[in-house]
């Protein structure tokens, strides 16, 4: 029987139709996969869904009864709650006020009872197993722990379709884990769960059925069990993705572009050194929490560091901030790029020069307009960025276009050296492929690249060395071709209650 259904929907917005007359049913018991290539329209659907924009044409019906929602709220107390791809908490918020901002309990129906907040808070990631303290500030929080926080506050609602949009782009093994526990005892003969996601690998151990969508239109559904990861890629971009591992050399003889020495902070890192050589790819691995985004924030000055060295080609280099880091020749990609990595209000065009402006401004302050406009062109076009034009503003971009054009923004930099973190979150894997070419690229173009990813299979694809954290430590730096997942998570477990390495 039909929990969910979607009949003909259809939208557009200025120079893209987004979607074209698309189908889809969830069944009662289900959790169905909706997949497709970044702007294939799945974004596009969970907004009417969820009452944020409004279709242009056709119908929706939940339980057989037209569902029309006139907000998010109004969504939510119809029986759909959403998880967005992009998170959308308020940092100076605690988990418990995220979780239940507007349906706080009050006492006397007047004043706000913290102490009640906080109770209902803790029952409710007691229940969910989530490791997470009701009074902690969400500004204080790695992206994959506000992701968890995002899963709560959807769970706290009585819902009977949950939409997840990549929920697991910020976790690692053991947190996926946890989260398709919690969608198992979600999914009862009353509920259901559409789970969107670029990791294909997840859709046979979650869903039951997978709907495919292709440049804003329906192209297919398959039963899971019956279905293979090419047959569904191929449905998806209508190319062959090779998305296997790749022999590389084990050894870049390049010199140093970078070094670090003894870099330690007082909340986690620990004597952290490396090195980084020219063409060098150079992966870190590691459980949540073990240091990795904490370790690339210090590195450019984001965060504090309370003592070590960074050395740019032989210089030591003083980084306060990540304009320093910029001027010494470091760029930064943020694992947030909603925060960190783009002006969401501003166009593509601005966006790719934001790093490099004194490039586009004479001594007298005079904006070179027309080379901007060529530069933003240019690189729209070698990203293969999906945009009307370069006058678009990011925020209507997808997840993996938002990437491209922070990308875009340090290659206009021209930095030896680039920290990616988390370079294909939130990204399809005809996206993925693009990106991984594009690294490949820049490191053969002499770049020194440090790549921090939670998913193995693209460290271990991608990477020329690959240094293992655990608590705050670099506890093995293996070449590729002896590393494997078994041997980066040994390793990346190898701390005992001291801070030791284990032998």
């Amino acid at each position: 029987m039909t929990l969910l259904e979607v009949r003909g929907a259809s939208k557009s917005f200025p120079g893209v139709r987004a979607l074209d007359d698309v189908d889809l049913e969830l069944r009662h018991g289900e959790v169905l996969a909706l997949v497709g290539e970044n702007g294939a329209g799945k974004s596009t659907l969970m907004k009417l869904l969820s009452g944020i924009d409004r279709p242009d044409g056709g119908e929706f019906f939940l339980d057989g009864v037209q569902y029309t929602p006139a907000s998010p709220r109004h969504a939510q107390e119809l029986g759909i709650s959403i998880i967005h791809q992009e998170l959308n908490l308020m940092p100076d918020l605690t988990v418990a006020q995220n979780i239940f901002i507007g349906r706080e309990p009050r006492i006397g129906g007047l004043l706000l009872s913290e102490r009640a907040l906080n109770r209902r808070t803790r029952e409710l990631l007691d229940r969910l197993g989530l490791p997470l303290e009701p009074t902690d500030l969400i500004g204080d929080l790695t992206v994959a722990r506000q992701q968890m926080v995002e899963i709560a506050r959807a769970l706290s609602f009585n819902a009977r379709v949950l939409v997840m949009d990549e929920p697991t782009a910020a976790l690692n093994e053991v947190e996926v884990n946890t989260l398709f526990g919690l969608i198992r005892r979600f999914v009862t003969p009353t509920t259901g769960v559409i789970y969107i996601s670029h990791r294909m690998h997840e859709l046979a151990e979650i869903t039951d059925r997978i709907t495919v969508l292709r440049d804003g239109r329906y192209v297919d559904t398959l039963d899971t069990a019956s279905s293979t990861v090419p047959q569904v890629i191929s449905l998806m971009v209508g190319r062959t993705i090779t998305g296997e591992q790749r022999p590389r050399a084990a050894v870049v003889t390049g010199e140093p572009v970078l070094s670090v020495r003894g870099l330690h902070t007082k909340a986690l890192l620990r004597d952290v050194s490396f090195e980084v050589r020219r063409g060098e790819i150079l992966g870190f691995a590691g459980l949540m929490g073990a240091g990795r985004t904490e370790l690339a924030r210090a590195l450019v000055g984001a965060d504090r560091k309370d003592g070590g060295t960074v050395t740019v080609h032989g210089r030591e280099v003083a980084i306060s901030n990540p304009a320093d880091a910029a001027r010494a020749g470091i760029g930064y990609l943020s694992e947030d790029r909603k925060r960190y990595g783009v002006l969401l209000g501003r166009s593509v065009r601005d966006n790719v020069v934001l790093a490099s402006m004194p490039r586009f401004t004479s001594a007298f302050g005079l904006v070179a307009d027309r080379m901007i406009g060529k530069t933003a062109t240019d690189y729209v076009a070698k990203l293969r960025i999906r945009t009307p034009s370069t006058g678009q503003l990011v925020q209507n971009l997808s997840g993996g276009n938002q990437q491209k054009t922070v990308i875009a923004k340090w290659l206009v930099r021209d930095c030896d050296v680039l920290i990616f973190d988390e370079p294909t979150r939130g990204i399809d894997v005809g996206a993925k492929d693009e990106i991984y070419a594009l690294l490949d690229e820049l490191a053969a173009d002499g770049k020194a690249i440090v790549m921090i990813s939670s998913e193995l299979p693209e460290v271990l694809r991608m990477s020329h060395r690959i240094a293992v954290m655990c608590q705050g430590r670099i506890t093995a730096v293996l070449d590729s071709t002896d590393a494997s997942q078994e041997l980066i998570m040994d390793y990346a477990t190898r701390f005992s209650a001291q801070g030791t390495v284990t032998s």
